[in-house]
């Protein structure tokens, strides 16, 4: 299922969507949802739609801060709860972690990290699909990624993972791996 399709959708439900994309990538991005059928304008001018580059989210001021990053998604969740919206969708393309700035190689402790905001939450869990393109990220890489997720889609279909290590077993875990430091 295509990040439009499942935008397309929330849209549908008067839930607001929450894209991050490759800056270079923005206007194709745009292109990709107005073909797709979504009329971009309205959804921005009714708050519906957001979207952000990781150049203003992932890596401001040129690193990663997962700090910072989190509190963003909270704020997100916070403030589109506080103008009505039942849901919020997020979508991030992950490129951003291929890139060599400083934080980036704390990923994996960000990808686990995240699921205490998303699992802990009242109500109905605001979906978040981070997206890597396979053909750039390495095999560890990818296995660890889907580890710390508790539902995948694989082939377009959404279940549950049965690889899914919650956070602190995962954390506990990444620590080990790096040793004493």
């Amino acid at each position: 299922m295509c990040c439009c399709r499942l935008s397309k959708r929330g849209f549908a439900r008067g839930e607001k969507v929450f894209h991050i994309v490759d800056p270079a990538r923005r206007d194709d991005h745009l292109r990709r949802l107005a073909s797709a059928g979504i009329d971009v304008t309205a959804i921005r001018q009714r708050g519906q739609f957001e979207l952000r580059t990781w150049t203003d989210t992932h890596l401001c001021n040129g690193r990663f801060d997962q700090e910072k990053t989190l509190a963003l998604f909270q704020e997100v969740v916070r403030d589109a709860k506080q103008q009505g919206f039942p849901l919020i969708r997020f979508v991030t393309h992950m490129e951003w972690a291929l890139e060599n700035r400083p934080g980036v190689d704390d990923l994996l402790e960000y990808e686990a990290r995240a699921n205490y905001i998303w699992l802990r939450q009242d109500g109905p869990v605001n979906p978040v699909i981070c997206t890597y393109d396979l053909t750039k990220f390495g095999g560890d890489l990818v296995v660890d990624v889907m580890r710390t997720h508790p539902m995948i889609i694989i082939g377009g279909i959404l279940q549950r993972n049965s690889f899914f290590v919650p956070p602190d077993e995962f954390l506990r875990e990444l620590r080990e791996r790096r040793g004493p430091g």
